[in-house]
């Protein structure tokens, strides 16, 4: 009998040797699946007169091969790649809206600024304004579409946040079930192997969305963690994830928050964007809130910065019948400052732009922390800036082309947030069809002295309502009388203000009368501007009029001076000091460097995520070359346990025989 089960002992066991090497063959391609191996224990012997008689074999156990190490640091690296991938991938859609070549915005805007040279060269062709009128548009049509396609790649991006929400909470409630599944198990006193790695799988898939951290407790349940402290997971229970506005400015601060509940509450409690980690989650988070937001601001500013601009000096000269011109582009309105639901004052920010050429492309967030001071962060992730009391917030503002008035009083805590030129590339849209209706001539016209015996030469005349609002010459002019001196001098007559240096920024007061001349020197009066060059003798004069007058006849409609200052436009400072026809590119450099920067990274966490796989594997994958080794292998010493038992039933049977007789 012995003998007999000694055969029988080891036939079962290499039954389940063979068993094991078929469930490690038929899931060589089961996304998880851990490679299993067969521990086997000699059963102890029989102690005899002549020492202990062997008695076969058992099987111990059925081992799972994984490294808890390289699981989670292979789990912990894929986290992280899916982030800067799915960052990526949205960054190139953006980076596309910022594109180059002939049909790109900045090439729109390029001939658009171009445009105005065919109308200086001649004011009166009505082919050369309608062209501009055209170009102007074009662009604020290929704005729209811009802001357009901004708005599609963020609902994209917001469905695929929901959606991977969703699968966020699908998989906590699985892990939480298997979870139950294990501590049931485990009373039979062996891993349940399957379960196991089916638990580990789902983690390495939520990992894909939201990077977790996992505490194992004695039942052998897993604890999961979100945002470094959030409990996803606990025993058999899983927590649930939202997304929703921000709850202090709501949708006006056009960001996204990721909020956190609890089971059975009805609390929810935010999730800081920079605790998230890695997951698919964190790097849309990030791009929606961060990247997108930098393309809308760039955007919305090129759009304001164009329209203020064009519409400003187009109503500053003078359409083919004479009345002054209107505005070329939607007007740009500022949105003003929204308060915070939790504020507990009644005051209120008002906003006004300023200088179109200094808008920022940003959006801001004041906090109160008392009645007049407080600080000033840029958003998304700018620098506190503090400010002592309200002329210090306006100072701020004002150097930043906007205006802000404060309406008191304001308590601590007291939240606003400004971001003053949202959607203006939505809403820009061409005004003015007819070519007629294009401002090209100067209101001013200036005239030498009949008998001005210098060398006075006038390099320009334009009007530029800065840094007082136009007002037209009397019908007898505004004369510069001259004299004749180191330095020359003049003096005005027929001007209704003060004279400033218009070569400064800001303008500033010239002091006199008499006033000094200096050579190329911009001299504005009456927000019209003025530069001659030469040097004057005494008696020499230049008389500025209104270009209307009829003693002038129709004079203005051969004129191009506002054209000219329109088309000078493109070489002004706008962008952070970029110029117009440099600003686009400055632009798509921005979010270029971001894409490309993101590449990079999503290249490294790539590389670095393969690898740890690949260790991981090492351990834990089927290798078929060796299983089938050890088909052989278990196949030869069944076959052989098998010779053992039919000798021993052999023996027995020889043995009854025997007694039989």
């Amino acid at each position: 009998m012995s003998l007999l089960n000694v055969g029988s002992r080891a036939l079962l066991a290499n039954q389940v040797a063979l068993q094991t090497a078929g469930h490690n063959i038929a899931n060589v391609n089961t996304q998880g699946y851990s490679r299993q191996s067969v521990v086997l224990q000699t059963v102890p012997g029989q102690f005899t007169g002549g020492g202990y008689i062997g008695k076969g074999v058992d099987v111990h156990t059925i081992l799972r091969n994984q490294s808890e190490l390289l699981t989670r640091q292979a789990t912990a690296a894929a986290s992280v790649d899916a982030s800067d991938s799915a960052r990526v991938e949205r960054l190139r859609q953006l980076q596309d809206v910022f594109s180059g070549g002939a049909t790109g915005l900045g090439a729109a805007i390029n001939d658009m600024m171009n445009a105005f040279s065919d109308v200086v060269n001649s004011p009166t062709d009505l082919t050369a304004r309608n062209i501009v009128l055209t170009r102007i548009d074009e662009t604020a049509k290929r704005m729209v579409g811009a802001s357009g396609r901004l708005d599609e790649i963020a609902a994209t991006v917001t469905e695929q946040l929901k959606g991977d929400i969703k699968a966020i909470n699908l998989l906590a409630q699985n892990i939480a079930g298997v979870n139950d599944q294990i501590a049931r198990a485990k009373g039979n006193g062996q891993p349940a192997n399957d379960l196991l790695d089916q638990r580990d799988q789902l983690i390495r898939n939520l990992n894909q969305h939201i990077q977790t951290t996992q505490v194992a407790a004695d039942d052998g349940t897993v604890s999961v963690f979100v945002a470094g402290s959030q409990p996803l997971v606990l025993g058999n229970q899983a927590a649930s994830l939202s997304m929703d506005d921000p709850q202090d400015f709501g949708a006006a601060s056009g960001q996204k928050r990721l909020y956190f509940q609890q089971p059975g509450s009805s609390t929810k409690s935010e999730l800081g964007e920079s605790t998230l980690g890695g997951g698919s989650v964190a790097g849309l988070l990030r791009f929606h809130n961060s990247d997108l937001q930098e393309g809308y601001q760039l955007l919305n500013r090129m759009a304001a910065a164009i329209s203020l601009n064009l519409n400003e000096q187009n109503q500053l000269g003078l359409t083919l019948d004479g009345s002054m011109g209107k505005a070329l582009l939607s007007d740009v309105v500022p949105v003003q400052p929204k308060p915070a639901i939790t504020n507990t004052s009644a005051g209120s920010l008002v906003l006004s732009i300023a200088d179109a050429n200094k808008l920022p492309a940003s959006s801001y967030v004041v906090v109160f922390t008392g009645g007049t001071a407080g600080t000033i962060t840029a958003q998304p992730n700018g620098q506190a800036q503090a400010f002592a009391n309200m002329g210090d917030l306006q100072t701020f503002f004002s150097d930043r082309g906007l205006q802000i008035t404060p309406s008191g009083p304001f308590n601590a805590n007291d939240q606003f947030f400004v971001d003053p030129l949202k959607n203006a590339a939505g809403k820009m849209q061409a005004l003015q069809f007819s070519p007629g209706q294009l401002a090209a001539a100067n209101p001013v016209n200036a005239a030498m002295g009949a008998s001005n015996a210098g060398s006075l030469q006038l390099a320009s005349l334009k009007a530029s309502g800065d840094p007082a609002p136009l007002t037209l010459p009397p019908p007898t002019g505004v004369v510069l009388s001259f004299t004749a001196g180191t330095p020359a001098t003049f003096t005005l007559t027929g001007n209704t203000g003060a004279p400033f240096d218009a070569s400064t920024a800001p303008p500033t007061p010239l002091v006199g009368p008499p006033y000094t001349f200096t050579a190329g020197q911009a001299i504005s009066i009456d927000g019209w501007e003025i530069t001659l060059g030469g040097t004057p003798k005494t008696g020499d004069s230049v008389t500025v009029g209104n270009a209307t007058d009829p003693q002038y006849g129709d004079w203005y409609k051969r004129n191009a001076g506002n054209a000219g200052a329109m088309m000078a436009l493109r070489d002004t400072q706008m962008f952070d000091g970029a110029t117009l026809s440099d600003g686009f590119a400055g632009a798509m450099a921005q979010i270029g460097t971001r894409t490309q920067s993101a590449q990079f990274a999503a290249e490294l966490s790539s590389s670095f995520a393969a690898n740890l796989e690949r260790d991981r594997t090492a351990v834990s994958g089927v290798n078929l070359d060796e299983e089938a080794a050890r088909l052989i292998q278990y196949q030869q010493a069944y076959q052989a346990s098998a010779k053992m038992v039919q000798i021993a039933q052999n023996v027995f049977d020889t043995l009854i025989q025997t007694m039989g007789r």
